[in-house]
Parts: C-alpha cells; structure tokens; sequence
C-alpha cells in the first residue's frame, strides 16, 4: 500500500515538472526569439521563421545603434535613461524611507489622519492625474526636461507604506543605545537605522528603478526633443523611423539591450531583494 502511495506521488511529481517545464518554456521562448532575431538580418525575420538558430549571424543591428556614423540616437537615449532612473530613485529612497520613518516613529499632530490620507491615495489610479501633473508641470517651465520625469515620481506611496511597516517592527533599542552615545535623530536614522535597513530599501530600490526605466507614458507626454528621449520612447520612435518597412532586427536588438540594465541590477540587489521581501512576509 505504502510502495504504491510512493509510486503515485513519483508520477505526479514527475507530470507536475513535465507542466512546469513546458510553461516556463512557452514562457521564455519568446524573449529567446527577441535574442535570436537580435542577430538575424531582416529577410529571415519576414520570412516568418520561428527558429532560434540564423543561417546569416550578423551584430550589424547592434553596431548601427551605436555608431555616430549612422545617426542613431540610442547612446544618448541609454544616457537619458539611466540619469532619470538612477536620481530618481536615490530620491525615491531617501524620501520614501524617512517618511516610513516618520509614521512608525515620530508623534506629531494629525499622524494618524497623515497616514490614512496616504492609504486613501493608493486607490487613486495615476491617469487621474495627468492632466493636472501636466498643467503643474507646464506652468513651473519644467516640460522637456528630465525634472518633469523625476520630480512627479519623486516619492512611492507604495514604498513609503512598505518603510512604515518595516520600521514598525525595527528594535527600539538600537535606537536607544544610539542616542545614548551621543547621535541625534538625524544622525541615528542616517547612520544605524538605514543602513540596518538594507533589505527593505534595496527591494523598494529594484522595484522603483524599474519604474523609471520602464515609464513610457511620461516621458511621451513631457518630453518633446528627441535627444532628450528616454529609451522606451526612443524606441517607439526607431519602431516607426523607418520609411522603407519596419526595421525588427534593429527594434528587438534595443529592445535586448534595454533588458540588459535590469537583469545586471537584479543579479547586484538579488540577495537583498530576497532577503527583504521574506522579512516583509514574515511580519
């Protein structure tokens, strides 16, 4: 009785990695294809192959792109992206975090309503406020420029109700023991409470980059220069730049390397990221 229980459970776990490996297969394969036609030139991508493997292996797409020779722009686009991303979210951390601070820690008038007027915003979906983000924007001079991406982003309510939780949970008594030896509120939250939390901020860090990198709806209605593009927009630009056809070679080798950034900053925080979100399940 107990070989045949055992011989049942071996076949359904065998039939459960049989479905697994096929999803993440179907899953996968079209980011393999993105790669593989990344090398292919654009005859074989017309010709409707769904094959991995290029009978014509060719890096031209990708020397195109950044050769100054052949005028394209992605250099400047990846340059763009990566100034917006990387201050918008060393802001989003400082700002997210100490107002997480704030709300577990401090006692002030109207906490309480503070908090809850934070929760309410959650539920307001972004589109709501593009109209009124774009009038603000307008009448400060900040449109075509990258202020217009960052500062409307500058803080994550989402992140900040993340930091409060963490906070919340955050052992008093190193704060204690560092105002005994002398540190202040700043000093303490900057010196021992950050850097303890480091978890927390690399997963709100991950998550917020992501955000910045891959924000396409901003960057279209703010931006109006193209040497000013980030590369979501740039590259809905070289989508449609070409008179002759539709250059997919070209679009699915920038498509690769704006992947690239993302998957190197997930390999840098995974520990962190890891470690941080299990920290939040455990609470």
């Amino acid at each position: 009785m107990v070989l045949k229980r055992t011989k049942k459970q071996s076949l359904l776990r065998t039939l459960l990695y049989i479905i697994l490996i096929a999803y993440a297969f179907i899953t996968f394969y079209p980011f393999m294809w993105a790669l593989a036609a990344s090398f292919k030139p654009l005859s074989e991508i017309t010709s409707g192959s769904l094959s991995l493997f290029s009978k014509h292996f060719t890096i031209e797409q990708y020397l195109y792109l950044f050769s100054p020779a052949s005028g394209s722009m992605f250099t400047q686009w990846l340059i763009n992206s990566v100034i917006v991303s990387v201050i918008g979210t060393v802001i989003n951390i400082f700002l997210n975090t100490m107002a997480g601070y704030s709300l577990a820690r401090l006692t002030f008038p109207g906490r309480k309503q503070f908090y809850y007027g934070i929760l309410a915003m959650m539920m307001v979906p972004a589109q709501v406020l593009l109209i009124p983000n774009y009038l603000i924007i307008k009448n400060l001079g900040m449109l075509d420029t990258f202020w217009a991406l960052i500062l409307p982003a500058a803080i994550n309510i989402g992140n900040i109700f993340m930091m409060r939780q963490f906070f919340l949970s955050f052992p008093k008594d190193v704060e204690e023991a560092a105002r005994i030896d002398g540190l202040s509120r700043v000093g303490t939250f900057f010196r021992i409470v950050m850097p303890l939390a480091k978890p927390s901020i690399a997963t709100q860090a991950v998550f917020v980059f992501m955000g910045f990198w891959n924000n396409f709806l901003s960057p279209m209605l703010y931006l109006h220069t193209p040497s000013k593009f980030t590369l979501t927009v740039g590259l809905q630009m070289l989508q449609s730049a070409d008179q002759g056809g539709q250059m997919w070679n070209r679009v699915m080798a920038a498509s690769i390397l704006t992947i690239i950034p993302i998957i190197i900053l997930y390999i840098i925080f995974n520990r962190y990221f890891l470690q941080g979100v299990r920290m939040d399940g455990e609470k």
